[in-house]
């Protein structure tokens, strides 16, 4: 990132500026964990991972023995593949969504279809795939039916959603315990309420919050809370209605996505929508107010449909400090997705990682395309699943390095001077300035030298006559 710093007269603008080449390079480290070959281990990963000790547990929404999809791990280093669960699209379920929660050595998740009534069901399983129980098999009628999203656990409950079904055919809020006894309908969606919740609940406290892909006063989804007994339900905001042939809005359509909460802000994706049609990131407060869009995803051109940013952002975002990290379904460079990152305040948006192109799907790259899912961070590596793309062309688990920095430049006056700092703990980067942002200025190293005061690198420059635009350079 760049920050300019506009000096004429005692005058001082910060302005955000562009990506520097040179960072965003250094920011593409990339690994590849395991590509799916569409056979024994899998295809198509959709869900999110988890992370329990060193090993990643994710599902395969397809492929397996059965081609029923499959309940995997792998370790953060991408050794140890081991196939935990086959789904034999029978009794145990079949193709897998979203992916596991765990607890203990237990893994619980839901599979959308299969089951006793070929509805999906609710399972669980040991980490080294011994003791596979199918603890609840939906009906299709009152308790819903194709579970997408999904569970939360709190004590010996289960709550999640079925995407499909209840009274009105259009998703359920649940509840059961672990040993499959006391399933409770929270909540039956009827349309202006939601329709069809498709990510995992979030739990905060005896309050669920959630998502709905349709419905709602406009069509376009809602944002719902409600409390674990089933009372209260609540729909605290309504996406805007879309407009033009691009569907646009302010605020996003279509939450495809978990919410992600920190203090009393919720923080999540919509899928489409916002000002160019291509999906938002947003925060709202958890009872409705201070609705703010983060970012609106730019549009995509060209043979690859490619762009800056990325679009269709289909999993919910996670975060760590003030920097929100996610995935998006298309776009960047070559078209098939990207990693990115923002701050929560809307600025530094940057592109981590661009998928590579593919003429079709499930055809090969080196990488992956179209990820999907929500992302883990550990240390500072993130994790995550590509739907399609890699070397044998059905996805892959990868792992994208956050780089540090950069750095922050912070300007402030003193009289006639201006005083520049940014942090100490990231090196390599050298203060320049110009006179004009025209494509051919030319930058020069600032005089004098950084002095290092209480963690800051420190530079102090009278304000002159000229005006100088500042950046950090590496």
């Amino acid at each position: 990132m760049k920050r300019f710093v506009r000096n004429c007269l005692g005058f001082v603008l910060l302005i955000p500026g562009a990506l520097l080449p040179e960072f965003q390079a250094r920011a593409q480290n990339f690994t590849n964990l395991h590509a799916f070959t569409g056979g024994s281990d899998g295809a198509n990963p959709w869900g999110a991972l988890v992370l329990s000790h060193n090993a990643l547990y994710g599902t395969a929404y397809t492929g397996g023995s059965y081609q029923g999809g499959l309940l995997y791990a792998v370790n953060t280093d991408g050794s140890g593949f081991t196939n935990v669960h086959d789904f034999t699209t029978g009794d145990d379920g079949a193709n897998p969504h979203d992916g596991v929660i765990v607890s203990g050595n237990t893994l619980y998740g839901t599979a959308t279809a299969g089951g006793t009534l070929g509805n999906g069901n609710i399972y669980s399983v040991n980490s080294d795939g011994s003791n596979f129980k199918t603890i609840y098999s939906f009906s299709g009628a009152t308790d819903g039916a194709t579970p997408w999203g999904g569970l939360v656990l709190s004590g010996s409950t289960l709550y999640g959603t079925a995407k499909t079904g209840g009274g009105s055919g259009l998703g359920t809020v649940f509840r059961i315990n672990i040993d499959g006894s006391g399933f409770t309908n929270l909540h039956t969606f009827t349309g202006g309420d939601g329709a069809n919740p498709v990510a995992r609940l979030l739990l905060s406290g005896s309050t669920l919050y959630g998502t709905t892909q349709q419905g709602g006063a406009t069509g376009n989804g809602t944002l719902f809370s409600l409390n674990t007994n089933g009372t209260g339900f609540t729909n605290f905001h309504h996406f805007s209605t879309t407009t033009g042939p691009a569907l646009v809005n302010t605020d996003g359509a279509s939450p495809q996505g978990p919410l992600f909460l920190a203090g009393n802000t919720l923080y999540g994706t919509a899928s489409s929508g916002g000002m160019f049609g291509f999906g938002t990131v947003f925060s709202l407060n958890t009872d409705g107010s201070g609705f703010n869009t983060i970012h609106s995803f730019s549009p995509t051109s060209g043979a690859n449909q490619a762009n800056q940013d990325g679009g269709f952002p289909i999993g919910g975002v996670i975060l760590s400090d003030d920097t929100l990290y996610a995935t998006a379904q298309v776009g960047g460079s070559g078209g098939a997705g990207t990693v990115f990152s923002v701050k929560t305040n809307g600025n530094s948006f940057f592109p981590l990682y661009n998928f590579s192109p593919i003429p079709a799907f499930n055809t090969p790259n080196s990488d992956g395309a179209y990820p999907l899912a929500s992302l883990v961070l550990f240390g500072s590596t993130l994790y995550g699943t590509a739907n399609s793309g890699g070397p044998s062309g059905y996805g892959s688990v990868f792992g994208v390095t956050v780089p540090a920095g950069p750095p922050e430049l912070t300007i402030t006056t003193a009289g006639r001077n201006v005083i520049l700092t940014w942090s100490t703990n990231i090196t390599g980067f050298t203060l320049q300035s110009t006179t004009n942002l025209d494509s051919a200025s030319f930058w020069s190293p600032v005089s004098p030298a950084p002095a290092a005061v209480n963690g800051l690198y420190t530079v102090t420059n009278p304000i002159s006559g000229t005006q100088q635009f500042y950046r950090l350079s590496q």
